[in-house]
């Protein structure tokens, strides 16, 4: 009866109104203790009972309790679940089922029942499965945590795990796409040139198999040179709204990870008839542009074309005989145009460290495997002459598909860059005035005078400065509309030269024929089409690095046995400690702060400023180079621990 007792109920709710409470977001340790982090900055102490009650990640309300001096508080209600769908290990002990969270904080063992459609003999002991929460103890009628497994991703001896399960994680396709063998090439109104008689050349790496862009180039009589970009035409095969269209769409990018290629488009089209393979023959959407001696751009002309490839070249090989090194030389009728590309890159970069921007040099590392997925090696690869050759036809290429798109559609797939966040500019001008910067804020937004500032940091050859604004940056991001490239130093950057691996660039490829044939251009992409495709390259990169975090914890653990020295540059700084990338091989470590000193009292670290004092004096700071020794390589975690060596 008390508990229908109107009067009960209403004294309980004006406890409730009088009681404390916060609300934020669950952090767990590795000690059964949490902390319910607010959105103010505030940090409250969530004790271990009260802990399973919750898991990392959950946003929750809860009640303050004051004890004398300590202050806790209790997990009331869910806000919103930290997990949802989530990558785990299977767990069969005595005929009972759960699943352990593939995440670094948590280490709660869920109870779990297998989807209907799934055999449950089939999933075995430490397999690795999506699923989902479907039970939480804050939630109401419901008394403990359960969860559902919808997929099995992997046995535990698979050797494929840390790809299955990396693209499994980001919901990422596993597969290539699979869409038949009769792929006839479509009539589409276009006169095609037939340039298959003119020496065309590939530059790419030696295991490359979609080659989608080929060169011709020759130097003109009153100086500066006439480049020729032939790319491959995936749209030739593929129309609008086809299956495969629609795919590619979905898929939005080829996923490149170590060892293994997910393609956007099937596997018939981009590694073979789209492909741009020596001495075959295959349809084009090319553009003629002329470069003045002093590396601007001139006039440029799309059109149509049949190619073919007369030679397949090597990045190392071409830069090794373009520094006189190496037996390897190429053919005549193609040497002549290695030079004068050369030379034309030379002129091209000088322009644009002069009007545009440049992105300073750093090394790609490359995983050699073995069949198994074994890491035997790492190598550095430089961006080489021959690297910055293809690279510089290729920004001169889409800098003039940008100015057609603009001029004649006004809309299509812009890569749109801003240097800073518009809500952490004001923040980055208060941060340079700190430095004795003097920039107005409106500098910050406009292009022609944020390449000023940028030319003006750069002559500082401050790591740490470089490394601090970061934090204020912004994100590239695909637009329907014009907009400028921060990075480039560019007024709008549209790419057409990767079709064969980006939807948007087969978008851009379909508004280029319209405009060739004099064809009213489409409404422009939606919305959501290029938030999906921002999204997906973020999901890509994510998949990309997790990979490579993976392969490098494994790779290294017998580095981390023998504690063995590195060089590594300092990233980043947090309260736990830095972050640190290894220059030989390009692995990230973290130095927790109980590693740079005995005594964690005698260590201030400004997470906010990038440094670090011990017992008074500045240690280190954000882009300092320094040697740390590996300490332990943890594969649950994908984590490398390090120390410094000084």
């Amino acid at each position: 009866m008390l508990q229908n007792n109107p009067l009960l109920a209403q004294l309980k709710q004006q406890i409730r109104e009088v009681t404390p409470r916060a609300e934020g977001v669950i952090k767990a340790t590795d000690k059964g203790f949490g902390f319910l982090e607010t959105d103010d900055g505030q940090s409250y102490f969530v004790p271990p009972p009260a802990m399973k009650q919750v898991l990392h990640g959950d946003r929750v309300q809860a009640v303050i309790h004051e004890n004398g001096d300590k202050t806790s508080v209790e997990p009331e209600t869910l806000v919103e679940a930290g997990l949802s769908r989530f990558i785990a290990r299977v767990q069969k002990r005595d005929g009972r089922l759960a699943v352990v969270p593939d995440h670094p904080s948590i280490k709660t063992s869920l109870k779990a029942r297998i989807k209907n459609s799934l055999d449950e003999d089939s999933i075995g002991d430490a397999d690795w499965v999506v699923a989902r929460l479907v039970r939480h103890p804050l939630k109401p009628d419901d008394r403990a945590f359960f969860s559902q497994i919808d997929e099995l991703v992997a046995k535990a001896d698979d050797p494929a795990v840390p790809w299955r399960v990396t693209l499994a994680r980001h919901a990422l396709e596993q597969e290539c796409p699979d869409a038949g063998d009769d792929w006839p090439l479509r009539d589409e109104g276009l006169e095609r040139e037939d340039l298959t008689a003119e020496p065309f050349f590939t530059i790419d790496g030696e295991k490359t198999r979609d080659m989608d862009d080929a060169l011709r180039i020759e130097p003109r009589e009153g100086g500066g040179w006439r480049l020729t970009v032939a790319i491959a035409d995936p749209t030739a095969y593929v129309e609008e709204g086809h299956a495969a269209d629609l795919e590619a769409r979905t898929r939005a990018f080829t996923v490149y990870l170590p060892g293994q290629n997910v393609t956007m488009l099937p596997e018939q089209l981009a590694d073979d008839l789209c492909s741009l393979r020596e001495g075959e023959q295959r349809p084009a959407l090319a553009c003629t542009l002329e470069v003045e001696a002093d590396g601007s751009l001139g006039e440029y002309r799309f059109f149509a074309a049949t190619v073919r490839s007369q030679a397949k070249l090597i990045y190392d090989r071409i830069s090794d005989w373009l520094e006189g090194q190496g037996e390897w030389s190429p053919a005549k009728e193609i040497a002549g145009q290695l030079q004068a590309l050369r030379d034309m890159t030379e002129a091209r970069s000088a322009w644009r460290a002069e009007h545009a921007l440049v992105f300073k040099d750093r090394p790609d590392y490359v995983f050699d495997l073995d069949p198994a997925g074994n890491v035997l090696d790492v190598r550095i690869e430089e961006r080489r002459i021959a690297n910055r050759m293809i690279e510089e036809s290729m920004i001169a290429a889409n800098a003039c598909c940008a100015h057609l798109l603009a001029e004649h559609v006004g809309h299509g797939i812009f890569n749109v860059h801003r240097a800073f966040d518009p809500e952490k500019a004001e923040a980055a001008h208060e941060f340079l005035a700190a430095q004795q910067i003097e920039v107005e804020l409106e500098a910050l937004s406009e292009l022609p005078r944020y390449k000023e500032l940028k030319r003006a940091l750069e002559s500082r050859d401050d790591a740490w400065l470089d490394a601090r604004l970061r934090r204020f940056q912004g994100f590239t991001s695909m637009s329907a509309r014009p907009g400028p490239h921060f990075g480039l130093g560019l007024a709008a950057y549209a790419t057409w030269t990767s079709p064969i691996r980006k939807y948007g660039d087969m978008v851009n490829h379909r508004l280029i024929k319209r405009v060739l044939k004099g064809e009213q251009a489409p409404a422009e992409a939606t919305q959501a089409l290029t938030e999906q495709l921002t999204e997906r390259r973020r999901l890509n990169r994510m998949a990309e690095r997790d990979v490579k975090d993976w392969l490098y914890v494994r790779y290294l653990t017998p580095a981390a046995k023998a504690q063995d020295a590195f060089e590594a540059e300092v990233f980043g700084i947090s309260r736990g400690g830095m972050r640190v990338r290894l220059t030989a091989n390009g692995a990230t470590a973290f130095v927790p702060a109980p590693m740079l000193h005995s005594d964690r009292d005698k260590v201030v670290i400004d997470d906010k400023e990038g440094r670090i004092q011990i017992e008074g004096e500045e240690r280190y700071k954000l882009g300092d180079v320094i040697r740390v020794a590996l300490v332990e390589a943890r594969e649950e975690t994908r984590s490398l621990v390090a120390r410094p060596t000084e």
